[in-house]
């Protein structure tokens, strides 16, 4: 008990603990009536899970993903998320420990380059961000018009990396 005291009680029931907490625990616990009462609403927040974070990525009407799609859209590329790249961009900012704050630099670390590349390079039709863009930093996948009407999309980019000496 007390300060650096050794807590046997594991996190979920920790959790579970923390969401039953009422205003009269915390009486009990030493805050003074005065701090408890002008506390309207006593609320515990759970970590987002890889999930959440992806929801976050892709739902909302302002979503991060749809903001760099209207950018692109601009110079009139289409930019496309693998389903891999969005979920490791959760994971990502799981192991940051920064949660859904995280969501934005990591999209945006994947797509610096691009983002000043492309204005210069009209060819440009499609852009790709692959799982290992947001992992390990790889360049995006870019298509012409000429490429994408070959039948090269976000659903088969790994023969044109073959074709290129790369792995997907």
């Amino acid at each position: 008990m007390g300060f650096g005291a050794e807590n046997h009680m594991l996190l979920v029931d920790r959790e579970r603990l923390l969401e039953r907490l009422m205003p009269e625990d915390l009486l009990k616990y030493g805050l003074i009536p005065e701090f408890v009462g002008r506390l309207p609403v006593v609320v515990t927040l759970s970590s987002l899970t890889a999930e959440d974070l992806v929801r976050v990525l892709t739902e909302p009407k302002n979503a991060i993903t749809r903001q760099f799609q209207k950018f692109l859209s601009l110079d009139k590329v289409d930019l496309v998320f693998t389903p891999g790249a969005l979920e490791a961009a959760a994971e990502l900012a799981i192991a940051r420990k920064t949660g859904a704050r995280a969501l934005r630099s990591i999209v945006e670390e994947s797509l610096l380059e691009v983002m000043y590349d492309v204005p210069d390079h009209a060819e440009i039709r499609k852009c790709i961000i692959t799982e290992e863009t947001i992992r390990t930093g790889r360049p995006p996948l870019l298509l012409s018009k000429s490429q994408i009407d070959e039948g090269f999309d976000e659903t088969n980019y790994e023969k044109l990396l073959a074709e290129h000496g790369q792995s997907a």
